[in-house]
């Protein structure tokens, strides 16, 4: 099969296997990260805004060998596109910029990206002071769904219905799970560029020294937690050796994923009520706490302070100092990279009674097209040119993210090539219990006070679980009813 885009981009770009292209919110890659997770896989960008970077050109005839074209168009112009994505993630965004902009010359079409940190302006205010001054872009994409989200719902993203139609763009045929981010009562503002799935990596070689069967992995909650017990090792003095399991480890900024592995249904959309103090969340809660209070959460801390993020060498998985992770699928990929002597396999996340077993919060990037857009037509022209597999096929084949419907997984060379891994990632993207926890108008500001929350329950600063989480959803509440 022949190479395609970024794959050819990426050979001539960089070395061959350097990170590049997006997990999700990290962020991540993911997604709410994930990011979202996925907010490590990017190098730190100096400045605020960079301009466009060169990367290396192919010809048009080279770009419809790889099965890309232009669309018969009446549309011409130019349009501003800001890109979220930094470091190797923004070389990869850069040559679809440069792919999108070869074949469409002669049309007289043209995008100018800039690389604009902090979710394209969105974390830090600067793409609300652009709408608020006149000087919005056109496009922008970020990798925090959940504060992309609050943008939608709070009206500074325009409604992309008459745009999609106008591309014929059709988003009916996405993934439910992934519609929860795409409709802001029942109208799209946004769209997912791909998606990803929250996994549990586990070493099976540590699994083995502690007497487990890795070809059985744990499937519940309790078999989870007997799994990290049997994994750990505590020195004579109390410091520990290796941790089979720190849950919170790779999901520092990522609120509500394991609420929802428990089952909790954080936002009612229909009602527009929250639903903090469900038994599902103190469960979670309660659950965290009690790592923290068996493995002593200062010891935990300071066995971690020293480690590197996910996309590390240093990575306390990699390393051998803890035997699992839950993540997303775009952890392989850094497994790869930086540990590729590291054994390693991967399960759903196991779920207590009555959670969603067998399923995955969908971590994704997102486009948008703020409000105030000069040229809404021609940025939804680029989305639907980034969906296309020819773009998007050295994505998925890196860092495994799947596509937004199950009918696309049938064009993936991961799935030709019967990948294990990839073939999971597929019964779990196909779950209907999967989705975006937490969207709503004040998503991004909840998620903050939520980890905070969070990390006073472990380390043992709340008692009163059910109390505290009842004051968060009164103060926020209050901010969704005043919203209305």
């Amino acid at each position: 099969m022949k190479k395609k885009l970024v794959a050819a981009f990426l050979t001539l770009c960089m070395a061959a296997g350097t990170l590049a292209g997006c997990g999700g919110d990290s962020s991540s890659a993911s997604g709410d990260t994930s990011t979202t997770g996925t907010e490590e896989n990017k190098t730190e960008e100096k400045g605020e805004t960079t301009e466009a970077q060169e990367s290396v050109k192919m010809s048009a005839e080279e770009l419809k060998s790889m099965g890309l074209e232009a669309e018969d168009t009446d549309l011409t112009g130019e349009f501003t596109y800001w890109s979220a994505f930094t470091g190797d993630s923004q070389v990869w965004d850069q040559s679809r910029v440069d792919a999108f902009n070869e074949l469409y010359k002669d049309k007289g079409i043209k995008c100018n990206v800039q690389f604009v940190p902090d979710g394209a302006g969105i974390n830090n205010g600067k793409l609300l002071s652009a709408i608020a001054g006149g000087q919005a872009p056109d496009l922008v994409i970020c990798d925090n769904a959940t504060a992309a989200y609050s943008y939608a719902a709070n009206g500074s993203f325009e409604m992309l219905e008459p745009y999609l139609e106008q591309v014929n763009l059709n988003v009916d045929n996405f993934f439910d799970g992934c519609k929860d981010v795409i409709y802001y009562k029942d109208e799209p503002y946004l769209i997912p560029q791909d998606t990803n799935v929250m996994l549990l990596y586990y070493n099976p070689d540590i699994a083995k020294e502690a007497g487990l069967d890795p070809e059985n992995p744990p499937k519940t909650l309790d078999e989870l937690d007997q799994w990290a017990e049997a994994m750990t090792i505590q020195n004579d003095d109390g410091s520990y050796a290796r941790f089979g399991l720190i849950p919170w480890l790779d999901l520092k900024d990522d609120a509500f994923t394991l609420p929802f592995f428990f089952g909790a249904d954080v936002y009612d959309a229909d009602t527009n009520k929250l639903n903090l103090t469900s038994p599902q969340m103190v469960s979670c809660m309660e659950w965290l706490q009690s790592y923290g209070e068996k493995y002593d959460p200062e010891r935990i801390s300071s066995f971690t302070s020293g480690l590197g993020g996910m996309f590390s060498p240093d990575h306390a998985f990699m390393t051998g100092k803890v035997g699992m992770t839950i993540t997303g699928n775009w952890f392989s990929n850094a497994l790869r990279v930086y540990a590729p002597d590291v054994n390693y396999e991967v399960c759903a996340v196991p779920v207590p009674e009555g959670g969603r077993a067998d399923s995955t919060t969908f971590q994704t990037n997102v486009f948008a097209v703020p409000k105030g857009s000069q040229n809404p037509e021609l940025a939804a022209l680029f989305i639907k040119f980034c969906m296309s597999g020819a773009v998007n096929e050295d994505n998925f084949a890196q860092w495994r993210s799947i596509p937004t419907s199950d009918a696309e997984f049938d064009n993936v060379s991961l799935t030709k090539d019967g990948d294990e891994m990839y073939k999971l990632e597929r019964e779990l993207a196909n779950s209907p219990e999967n989705g975006i926890p937490a969207l709503c108008s004040c998503s991004a500001e909840l998620a903050k006070a939520f980890v905070t929350f969070r990390e006073g329950v472990i380390y043992g600063n709340i008692t009163d679980i059910q109390g505290e989480l009842q004051k968060l959803q009164d103060k926020y509440q209050t901010e969704l009813d005043n919203a209305e």
